[in-house]
């Protein structure tokens, strides 16, 4: 039997994998004893990025999300590939989908954003001091880069206009950081 914290894992499933995921079901004992099963959704650990050039302009993604049926406003970012550093990983989304390279990278932490049964990290990276190139974004991607004043974003956080979680966290770090620096 695995412990896990206050869990007790008697049996672990595989259910579904892809590249980027997999499914597990876990039948446990729960911290208050009963027996139970944890659903467990394993992604690929990303990165997000937010460029700021130097007039306070951020750079961000719009673009039309399979799982939510919709176009979503947020910050570049993707999965790890096999063997990357995470660092490398941000460079390529960002060059990738925005078409930007950064000499500046500030990075503001790393967040768990769906912790009660999705495992995987986003890594959040501030980047400073651009310089603009094609973008290349891959075949699943229509990208519309939009460009706007740090401040404006904020609020589109705070109105909901941007509400990808991950993008979210690291706009509202991104202007704490800059305010305190």
């Amino acid at each position: 039997m695995k412990i896990n914290g206050p869990w007790k894992i008697k049996e672990s499933q595989e259910k579904y994998k892809n590249p980027w995921m997999k499914v597990r079901e876990d039948k446990v004992i729960q911290p208050d004893g009963k027996e139970g099963i944890c659903g467990v959704v394993e992604m690929l650990n990303g990165a997000c990025i937010l460029p700021l050039d130097d007039d306070g302009y951020v750079y961000l993604i719009d673009q039309f999300r399979y799982t939510i049926e919709k176009n979503s406003i947020e910050v570049a970012g993707g999965s790890m590939n096999k063997g990357e550093k995470i660092l490398e990983t941000a460079k390529r989304e960002l060059k990738e989908e925005a078409g930007i390279i950064a000499d500046e990278w500030i990075f503001l932490e790393t967040i768990y954003p769906t912790t009660t049964a999705i495992k995987s990290s986003s890594s959040l990276y501030l980047t400073r001091k651009l310089k603009f190139i094609k973008a290349t974004p891959e075949g699943t991607e229509q990208i519309k880069v939009l460009k706007v004043k740090l401040e404006e974003a904020v609020k589109m956080v705070m109105d909901n206009r941007i509400n990808h979680g991950p993008s979210c966290v690291l706009i509202l770090k991104a202007s704490r950081y800059l305010a305190i620096k």
